[in-house]
């Protein structure tokens, strides 16, 4: 897939190192002067949000990680974008495909305006042969994928919704706090959280309110106050 026609965008900057490690595991640091080589094989795009990041309609030909922003998978349909999960950067968005052929598993938009690293399998899979670190690497980040989407599908069928909304919330807390608290940016629509959490966005808005009646968050537009971290873990933990 030739990236320079087919996503929106210009050449930036280099990947900053801190990303590195997300996508790669240890063989970030056991690879350091490996790391121009791996990004010049790709192209960098800047995203627009709520533009196509994937296509189920196109050949799966590059490995595909979001190193800006959120981005996220799900269906493209005659109605519109169904949001399955988000993605947030530093992250693969597809990591299998390029390497099964065929097309891409999932559709994907930025749902916040992104930087995507599209690299093409076919050179990777080159420069892989001689250095077995890289290829540890990229093994370790596909079962990583593959043990968040376990995670997630047991989370599904065995855990209630409020349990899932206080994973959630946990999940996509940022760094830096409020006033003492942990804080959730809400990036994605109502009907969209509410989609990756199998759920109506009437029930998320009442679980939502359920939550702030606890004492346990604090809503203010679209950002969430976690006021009382360790009762969210243990609602998340709950069976």
């Amino acid at each position: 897939m030739d990236t320079s026609t087919k996503h929106n965008g210009s050449r930036l900057a280099p990947i900053e190192a801190s990303a590195w490690p997300a996508l790669l595991g240890g063989a970030a640091a056991q690879l350091p002067e490996l790391l121009p080589q791996i990004e010049a094989l790709g192209v960098r795009r800047r995203i627009d949000a709520g533009a196509s990041v994937l296509s189920r309609q196109l050949a799966a030909t590059e490995l595909v990680a979001v190193v800006e922003g959120v981005v996220g998978l799900g269906l493209q349909t005659s109605e519109g974008f169904q949001l399955e999960r988000s993605v947030r950067a530093p992250q693969w968005l597809d990591l299998s495909s390029a390497w099964l052929g065929g097309s891409y598993a999932q559709d994907a938009r930025a749902l916040e305006r992104a930087t995507v690293l599209y690299l093409p399998v076919a050179p990777l899979r080159a420069l892989m042969l001689g250095e077995p670190a890289l290829q540890q690497g990229l093994m370790q980040a596909l079962a990583q994928q593959v043990h968040r989407l376990t995670a997630a599908t047991q989370e599904l069928m065995h855990k209630g919704a409020e349990k899932r909304l206080a994973a959630w919330l946990l999940q996509h807390q940022r760094q830096h706090a409020v006033n003492g608290h942990a804080l959730v940016q809400l990036n994605e629509r109502k009907r969209d959280i509410a989609a990756q959490l199998a759920i109506a966005p009437e029930t998320l808005s009442r679980m939502m309110r359920e939550l702030k009646r606890k004492g346990l968050i604090e809503v203010q537009g679209y950002r969430v106050q976690l006021l009382d971290l360790p009762a969210l873990q243990r609602e998340a933990a709950a069976v």
